[in-house]
C-alpha cells in the first residue's frame, strides 16, 4: 500500500464514523497543497436535501476538531475545510451515478478506457460496476467504475430543476450590532491597560 492510500484510508476510518454519527453522509474527503500548507477538504451532504447549510458545515467541523487533534494523521500544518458538494457536484460513489442518471457528467479516467482520458455525456446507468455514458459522438460506452479518476456534473438547466432548494428562510435577516467608534475602542484600551498596571 502506498504512503498516500494509507493515509487516505487513515483519514477514512477518523471522518467517515464522525460524519455518519452526526447523520450526514460523507461525499469526498481531499488533502491538496504542499507540506505545510495543505487543506484537508471534507465534502458532506445532509440526506434530506444533499447539500449543507452552513450552521451544518461548522457542525461538521466542531465534531471533526477532537478525533483529527487526537488521531494527527497529517505531518505539519493543514487547514480544515467542510464543505456541501453543491449543485455541479462529484461523483464519488456507486449510488451518486444511480441518484444522477439522465444528468450530464464529464469524467477523467485513468487508466484510458479504449483510448480515452476524458469523457462528457449524460448518465445512462450503472450496473456491475459499469456506468453507461451516452456520448453524443459515438452513443453508449462502458466505463468501468474502477478507471474513473474523477467524475463531476454538468451545471445545466436539467440538474438546477433537479436539485432541490435549501430553505432560505431567514436569510434577509440582519443582525444589528452596536455601533462602536475608533475612540471608544481607544477609550477602552487605555483603561484596561492602566487596570492591568
Amino acid at each position: 500500500m502506498t504512503e498516500t492510500a494509507d493515509l487516505a484510508n487513515r483519514l477514512d476510518a477518523i471522518i467517515a464514523p464522525v460524519v455518519a454519527t452526526l447523520g450526514f453522509d460523507l461525499v469526498r474527503i481531499q488533502l491538496t497543497g504542499k507540506p505545510g500548507d495543505q487543506t484537508l477538504q471534507i465534502m458532506a451532504e445532509d440526506r434530506g436535501t444533499g447539500q449543507l447549510t452552513l450552521a451544518q458545515c461548522a457542525e461538521i467541523s466542531r465534531g471533526l476538531d477532537l478525533p483529527l487533534d487526537e488521531a494527527d494523521p497529517i505531518d505539519g500544518e493543514y487547514a480544515l475545510e467542510v464543505s456541501s458538494p453543491g449543485i455541479d457536484r462529484p461523483l464519488t460513489r456507486p449510488a451518486d451515478w444511480v441518484r444522477w442518471t439522465g444528468h450530464e457528467v464529464r469524467v477523467k479516467l485513468d487508466p484510458p478506457v479504449e483510448g480515452r482520458a476524458r469523457a462528457h455525456g449524460v448518465i445512462a446507468g450503472l450496473e456491475a460496476d459499469i456506468v453507461a455514458l451516452t456520448v453524443k459522438t459515438v452513443g453508449v460506452i462502458a466505463l468501468p467504475l474502477a478507471a474513473i479518476s474523477a467524475a463531476k456534473l454538468v451545471l445545466t438547466p436539467a440538474l438546477i430543476k433537479a436539485t432541490r432548494p435549501l430553505d432560505a428562510s431567514g436569510a434577509d435577516e440582519l443582525i444589528e450590532m452596536p455601533e462602536i467608534t475608533g475612540e471608544a475602542d481607544n477609550k477602552n484600551d487605555a483603561e484596561t491597560d492602566l487596570n492591568e498596571a
